[in-house]
């Protein structure tokens, strides 16, 4: 990546920081549910094409990709997703959200970027702003991709059965980042899983049901749910590596509606989170084990059910494109940009360079204010004193988040355009 590339294109952020600032209170402002990014897709789509990108929309349901040609040279992919909510916002700002929407089962609920994707979205609009605007600092074709319905985990995954292949060939690289909760200014990168897979399930097992004073005509449902989550504790304590990091969670269990009486069944919903394929098959080959086994200790009428929803791919960031962009972090933020562990948080993001063949890095960028982070810190109450992402007060200071973040992208993309 050449300096002088850089500091040409980064020359007009100042002229469009205020533009950047309102947009994103206006995103902010105007969240909207996953398959739902009507309006967010509309002004990625106008604002793109009024600074010479062409632009393709609808695909995957709200997807927007808009492709800049700028001379022979690579091909850079940039995402941000677009979705937000179902949290009602109670940060207090001027421009908090105050909609509701319909979520997919037909109830009214509130609606909040609690996540960050309107910073994701300001940011990489920003960053393409910057980029058309000197189309002399680089050379190569961007492509900036708008993705819907990241928090459901499979935006990325429609995209791609919407044939996102055949509008984009021969991508080179794929870039992405997150705002999360540690100092607005900062940046973290690491090569390597980054980003946990996620799978949740719903495990039904089945009982006789009988009256609570006759448990002796029973199969009990309850203790037969019960001795299941203890034994599922197991999976990880003693089946996982420990060199390995892995999460299983029981997150529900319903049975039942009266003291006296026992159910015919019971229902739990699990929550697995790990960082490699070898440990993702083995939890799920061990609950299915464990809780079939459990079903024939107890006398179960019928076998369990298993329902896998809501699945995360690996974010497993390759190791030579993650090298390049932490080169050019370093170069351009200096002492600002550092490695970051691991996050058990997910997405789908992996799913699009996947289909494509291309490597990818992706990163974060923080988004507290400075001065907060740094006394929470020193209280040793950060836990307890930030909000982190998915929370009702979660609130991205505006900068210096969203010139790092627009920053963060051109620094990305000049590391393969810039020459």
């Amino acid at each position: 990546m050449s300096a002088t590339s850089t500091s040409t294109v980064m020359a007009g952020l100042d002229d469009i920081r205020g533009a950047q600032e309102d947009l994103y209170r206006g995103l902010h402002a105007s969240p909207e549910l996953s398959h739902q990014e009507h309006r967010t897709a509309a002004v990625a789509a106008e604002r793109l094409r009024a600074i010479g990108f062409v632009v393709h929309t609808g695909i995957g349901g709200d997807g927007v990709v808009g492709v800049l040609v700028n001379g022979e040279g690579p091909t850079v992919l940039m995402r941000a997703d677009m979705d937000a909510l179902p949290v009602r916002e109670q940060t207090g700002l001027t421009y908090a959200s105050t909609v509701t929407g319909t979520d997919a089962d037909g109830n009214e609920v509130p609606v909040m970027h609690a996540c960050g994707h309107d910073v994701h979205v300001t940011c990489l609009l920003g960053a393409a702003q910057l980029l058309a605007g000197s189309p002399d600092a680089w050379q190569g074709t961007l492509v900036t991709l708008f993705q819907p319905a990241e928090e459901t985990g499979d935006g990325a995954r429609g995209m791609v059965e919407d044939d996102l292949a055949t509008i984009l060939s021969g991508v080179d690289v794929a870039l992405a980042q997150h705002v999360m909760p540690f100092p607005a200014g900062r940046v973290g990168t690491r090569p390597g899983p980054v980003l946990a897979a996620a799978d949740s399930m719903r495990i039904t097992v089945h009982g006789r049901g009988a009256h609570g004073s006759m448990p002796q005509a029973a199969v009990d449902p309850v203790v037969l749910a019960a001795t299941i989550v203890v034994r599922l504790q197991t999976v990880v304590a003693r089946e996982v590596p420990p060199v390995e990091t892995a999460v299983l969670t029981v997150g529900s269990i319903q049975a039942g509606t009266k003291s006296n009486v026992i159910p015919d069944v019971a229902r739990l919903q699990l929550n697995l989170r790990s960082y490699s394929d070898v440990t993702r098959s083995l939890m799920l080959e061990a609950i299915h084990r464990i809780v079939t086994a459990e079903c024939q200790a107890s006398g179960s009428p019928r076998d369990p059910e298993f329902e896998l929803f809501d699945q995360f791919p690996l974010t497993d960031n390759d190791t030579s494109t993650t090298e390049r962009v932490t080169a050019a972090f370093a170069d351009f933020f200096g002492d600002r940009a550092g490695d970051i562990p691991p996050q058990s948080a997910s997405e789908d993001f992996s799913d699009i360079p996947h289909a494509l063949g291309a490597p990818y890095t992706y990163w974060f960028v923080g988004g507290v204010d400075p001065d907060a982070y740094h006394q929470a810190e020193l209280a040793g109450r950060v836990a307890q004193d930030i909000p982190v992402n998915h929370s009702a007060v979660f609130a991205p200071v505006v900068q210096p988040t969203l010139d790092t973040g627009t920053e963060a992208l051109v620094v990305a993309a000049l590391a393969w355009l810039g020459g």
